[in-house]
């Protein structure tokens, strides 16, 4: 395979481009994840946040990079995702199971996301995320979520797509 050239860097991402493709890499990241969170009488749990590549708050899974602290670089996956479910959602997580793993946007980006389904959750914390982030939990049940979803787009909120993934796992697993 043909090394990529780099076109431009920052802090965080990579521009990089080989045999006539663009695309972009993460920095100082070891992985992607998202949580799947269920709670004891049948709510997912997801989160909110202003996004501003979409200039729009997003209904979202929780989520994070894998190994992007400093001192933690060989960070796995299940602890990120362990760590980024109890930052977001103030949800500690009992179980975790593996899902399922690929490309977020293949045409875009090397980055890859790993799914895992967090089962005997329990709330131990407020959430809301880091000090970069400001974070709304919210709690829907499961059986509503498709009509909860509904309601959030008509208010102007887009769904993270990952959400829908998060549902299928959800049914499947």
């Amino acid at each position: 395979m043909k090394r990529a050239e780099v076109i431009a860097e920052t802090k965080f991402l990579r521009l990089l481009g080989r045999d006539g493709w663009h695309y972009v890499e993460r920095q100082r990241t070891s992985g992607v994840v998202a949580i799947v969170p269920v709670t004891h009488d049948n709510k997912l749990v997801l989160v909110e946040q202003y996004r501003v590549p979409v200039d729009c708050r997003v209904i979202e899974l929780p989520a994070g990079l894998a190994g992007d602290l400093a001192g933690s670089e060989d960070e796995g996956l299940e602890q990120a995702a362990r760590r980024e479910l109890l930052e977001e959602t103030g949800y500690r997580a009992g179980r975790l199971k593996r899902l399922f793993h690929g490309p977020v946007s293949a045409g875009l980006s090397n980055e890859h996301l790993t799914f895992f389904l967090a089962k005997k959750i329990k709330k131990v914390d407020a959430g809301g995320g880091d000090a970069t982030e400001t974070i709304t939990v919210h709690e829907v049940p499961v059986a509503g979520v498709a009509r909860w979803l509904r309601r959030q787009e008509k208010a102007g909120k887009t769904v993270d797509v990952k959400v829908y993934a998060g549902l299928y796992a959800l049914r499947t697993h």
